[in-house]
């Protein structure tokens, strides 16, 4: 009878035991499934939305504060939606393009236009690190942008041991920027009330508002993300779709929350520091450097550097993936990763040799980007609400309505930003 009853409970200690095994390797597996919206949203928190959020604070306070919250959600759905394609339908956007479009000369239009956006993002992300190099360090900008091209060189040379050595990095740089913003925040005391109305209060006083909100906008939802992001589900972990939807639903959540965080703060910190002091034309970032030290101290200017040069290195090594993948999904061709890093930072170079200001080139190359987004989002609706690539996981009819809405308000911008700039 003993020896039933030490059997029954060995049985008993082995099931236990084989499920809390069986527990521990289901939540390694999702937590293996986080990242890739990490490596998606550092393009969010790049150099292009330190400037333009830092004009946008210094000249408007916190009125533009509900632009950049909208496209923050914005951006949230979409990623989800680039992620929610690559998993359905194992493949990428750029090759869901290519097999789609109606011949090889828009298949061509789509790799150029998606190759200059590519490029237009690298230029203000590698500048923005070399400036940050600069002002933390007192070196040439020249100096900082040799420092930055083989810095990101040796994160991109992680990419050879997997696509999770280089999510940890990243994600470890877009946690340490978002700490950094809590820390200006403590020195910069925003008004509590003003934030508040300036998120919740949607008003346009003048034109130049309007043009920094396609610039908040072509900083904020990133095209080239969206292509890289349709790319970095090759591995299933074992899970069904149902799993690994939910937990990239999970994952785009906390990634884009803490890259919303961040750009909300430095329109904050802006706003607090420079528009109420009586310093509301801080529209480039060296000057918001500088001017940091004696309002604030010195302390919260190399904290501005630091952050500067951990978004610029990580965001720079996104656009260079993001370049590989619309190249891989366009034309089917590849360059090795540092082949295409050095050709993508030669215009930065000519930048910085001609003297040109960076920060003026920083806020154009946002709102070049904001001419790009349509042209990702409508493809990436089209195809995420079709039923015969995406089955029972097509959308459903809200989010197609408010996708449609977000490429009507970005068609609109686009469209008043272009009678703007040529009146």
């Amino acid at each position: 009878m003993s020896n039933v009853s030490i059997n029954n409970a060995s049985i008993h200690l082995d099931a236990a035991t084989t499920s809390k095994v069986s527990a521990f390797n289901k939540i390694k597996r999702k937590m293996l499934m986080l990242g890739p919206a990490f490596i998606a949203a550092i393009g969010y928190i790049d150099p292009g939305n330190f400037a333009t959020n830092i004009e946008s604070g210094s000249s408007f306070g916190y009125q533009l504060l509900w632009v950049v919250l909208w496209a923050n959600l914005m951006a949230m759905l979409i990623q989800y939606l680039s992620a929610k394609l690559g998993i359905v339908t194992g493949k990428n956007l750029a090759e869901h393009l290519r097999d789609h479009l109606p011949n090889k000369w828009a298949v061509g239009f789509y790799w150029i236009q998606a190759e200059i956006i590519a490029i237009a993002t690298d230029l203000a992300e590698f500048i923005g690190a070399a400036v940050g190099f600069q002002l933390v360090f007192g070196i040439s900008l020249m100096e900082g942008a040799m420092i930055t091209a083989v810095a990101t060189v040796m994160i991109l040379m992680l990419n050879q041991k997997g696509q999770k050595p280089l999510e940890v990095v990243i994600g470890s740089l877009l946690m340490l920027v978002a700490v950094i913003y809590i820390a200006e925040l403590f020195f910069a005391h925003p008004a509590g009330g003003e934030m508040v109305k300036g998120l919740l209060t949607p008003t346009f006083t003048d034109s130049h508002q309007i043009y920094l909100a396609a610039g908040i906008l072509g900083a904020t939802v990133m095209p080239h993300v969206i292509y890289l992001h349709s790319a970095l589900f090759k591995n299933s972990y074992g899970e069904s779709t149902k799993t690994r939807l939910r937990t990239t639903r999970f994952d785009v959540l906390i990634a884009m929350v803490i890259a919303g965080f961040v750009n909300i703060a430095i329109v904050a910190m802006a706003a607090a520091v420079f528009h109420y002091s009586g310093n509301q034309h801080v529209a480039e970032i060296e000057t918001a450097y500088m001017t940091l030290t004696p309002l604030v101290g010195k302390a919260a200017s190399v904290l501005f550097g630091v952050s500067l040069i951990a978004s610029g290195l990580s965001s720079t090594v996104v656009g260079t993936m993001a370049g590989q993948v619309v190249m891989q999904g366009f034309v089917r061709f590849s360059i090795p990763m540092w082949v295409r890093r050095f050709i993508t930072v030669a215009p930065s170079f000519v930048v910085i040799g001609l003297g040109m200001n960076t920060t003026d080139i920083l806020v154009m190359s946002q709102v070049v980007l904001s001419f790009g987004i349509a042209l990702a989002i409508i493809p990436l609706l089209i195809f995420t609400n079709s039923e015969r690539l995406m089955g029972e996981f097509k959308n459903n009819k809200w989010v197609s309505y408010v996708g449609m809405v977000i490429v009507t308000l970005v068609l609109a911008l686009n469209g008043y930003l272009m009678v703007t700039l040529t009146a």
